[in-house]
This record gives structure tokens, C-alpha cells and sequence, in this order.
């Protein structure tokens, strides 16, 4: 099994075409005015009732979140899962490759994936559960959806358990989240073709993983996969991992620190195209300067 790691994009652009309202992952309303207009199940309303409560809430803020869980990616499926893998995967290879030279004998080792990404659920639950614990505590009001833009003070959001609500506030930031990179050929089915979102959540150690681009996420989730038994190689179109911001003597010493774990490097490689028809994915690369073509 063949699986590659697509790398993520930069934020969304913060504005869409004005044929379509624009979506964010998260909006913040603050200071909500002496009114209130919500939806339900297609019927609008503006009660008086409605209004004096509202008036009696003006400066509520309130948060609107599509995934239905607080703390976004990084508490959601970025740092904090990826840094519980990190960590239960060293474990795991440390015992395997390490402690018998330490004079520590072990006995038959196995790897319990579903118990690790159990492990890593529990982490990220906890820390999710304590932003909406702050929440609750500082009068936040979580609003569980997807909200669009309608007006200039609007917002309108499609909600989670269903049915719809319209929040009218004087201040309004829009968190707009990112996107995976699309590639040619390829099909984003978080199976065979993965973004790190995926990576997070396979529920078996794929035989072979190609990464897409050396950056500091692929090379997270390249090193947990490596760990745990995948054939991992890093495909990156700089001479150097970790991006170009990355010191080189830093980055010559992690890519050393990895090869000896197991990964592969193609630095100075370009991916030309993807064929994700077949049981596995097929990838075809060439140097970054020109050359012979590579499968």
C-alpha cells in the first residue's frame, strides 16, 4: 500500500466571489446590538421578547465553529495530535532499536495502533474540552456551525445540530483556516492520497509513504509513519529539508538524525504528475533543474 502526503496551502483568501457568501472556519462576533435575529427550520423572527433579551446581553461574544470541537487545528488535528504520536512512536522504536544496548532486555514487542490513536484522542479531548470549560467561564457563547458572511454586521450560520441562526454583531474576525495543496491526478481521499490531517488517523502502518515536500509537518508525520514500520521517502524540491527558512547546519543534522531512523530523501526533486487509479499511487518526478523522468 502506497500513500502520499499532499502538504497544506497557505491561508484561504478572506474574501470569495460575490456571487457566494464567504465561509470561514471560525468567526468571532463581538459586542453583539440590542438585537438579536435567529432562523429556525426556515421560519424568521424578531420577537420584542427576543430584543430585551439580547439588550440585556449586548456586549455577549460569541464564537462559531464548523468542526464541533474548540481549539481549531492545532489543538484539533495539527500540533497536539502529531506531538502524541511523535512521542508514543519514539517509545515504540526506542524499545525495538534501543534499549538492548542499554542492557534492557525486552520481550515481543507489538504495536497497538488503534490503543496510540486512542492515546492521542484522549489528549486532544482533554485540551478541547478545557478551551469550551474557559468559554463557559469567561460568558463566551460557542455557537456550533458553519458561518458566512450575509451583511456588513451579519453573520449566518448553518448549524451543526441543524437549522439555521443569523447573529448581527459590531465587530466581526474571521479566522479563516487553511487548505490542503490539490494536485494533478491525485484525489484527496485521506486513504490513499492524505493531507496531515490524515496522517494522523490511518488505522494501519501503510507499506510505503512518499511525502510531498520536506517541510516541518511532512517530516512530523513521515518520521511517526517511519517509526512505526512504514518504507517512507521524502520528495522536496530544495537542496535542504524543513523549508527555506530552516538553518542548513540544522537542517543537514535532522536529515541525518532521519536517515538513520529509516527515511529517504529526494532533494532537488520535482513532482511532474500523480495516478492515483490503481491500488496504490503512482508518482512521477524529475530534478528540479530537468532530466531523466522518475516513476
Amino acid at each position: 500500500m502506497i500513500r502520499a502526503l499532499l502538504p497544506r496551502a497557505a491561508s484561504r483568501p478572506i474574501a470569495g466571489p460575490a456571487s457566494k457568501p464567504f465561509l470561514a472556519s471560525s468567526i468571532y462576533a463581538f459586542h453583539q446590538p440590542h438585537y438579536c435575529l435567529s432562523r429556525r427550520s426556515n421560519r424568521s423572527y424578531a420577537t420584542e421578547a427576543g430584543k430585551n433579551q439580547d439588550r440585556d446581553h449586548k456586549n455577549q461574544d460569541r464564537l462559531i465553529e464548523k468542526r464541533g470541537a474548540l481549539g481549531g487545528t492545532c489543538l484539533n488535528v495539527g500540533c497536539i495530535p502529531s506531538k502524541s504520536l511523535l512521542n508514543n512512536s519514539h517509545m515504540y522504536h526506542q524499545i525495538l532499536h534501543d534499549t538492548k544496548k542499554r542492557g534492557i532486555d525486552v520481550g515481543d514487542v507489538k504495536l497497538n495502533l488503534k490503543q496510540m490513536m486512542a492515546a492521542k484522542d484522549t489528549s486532544v479531548h482533554g485540551l478541547t474540552k478545557g478551551v469550551e470549560f474557559l468559554f463557559k467561564k469567561n460568558n463566551v457563547e460557542y455557537v456550533r456551525g458553519t458561518g458566512a458572511l450575509a451583511g456588513e454586521h451579519e453573520v449566518r450560520v448553518n448549524q451543526i445540530e441543524g437549522g439555521e441562526a443569523t447573529f448581527l454583531a459590531k465587530n466581526i474576525l474571521i479566522a479563516t483556516g487553511s487548505e490542503a495543496t490539490p494536485f494533478p491526478g491525485l484525489t484527496i481521499d485521506e486513504k490513499k492520497v492524505i493531507t496531515s490531517t490524515g496522517a494522523i488517523a490511518l488505522d494501519q502502518v501503510p507499506k510505503k509513504m512518499v511525502v510531498i515536500g520536506g517541510g516541518i509537518i511532512g517530516l512530523e508525520m513521515g518520521s511517526v509513519w517511519s517509526r512505526l514500520g512504514s518504507d517512507v521517502t521524502v520528495v522536496e524540491f530544495l537542496g535542504q529539508i524543513g523549508g527555506p527558512g530552516m538553518d542548513a547546519e540544522i537542517s543537514k543534522t535532522t536529515q541525518k538524525i532521519l536517515g538513520k531512523q529509516g527515511m529517504k530523501f529526494k532533494l532537488n526533486t520535482k513532482v511532474l504528475s500523480g495516478d492515483d487509479s490503481g491500488e496504490g499511487v503512482k508518482l512521477e518526478v524529475e530534478s528540479a533543474k530537468g532530466g531523466k523522468k522518475e516513476t
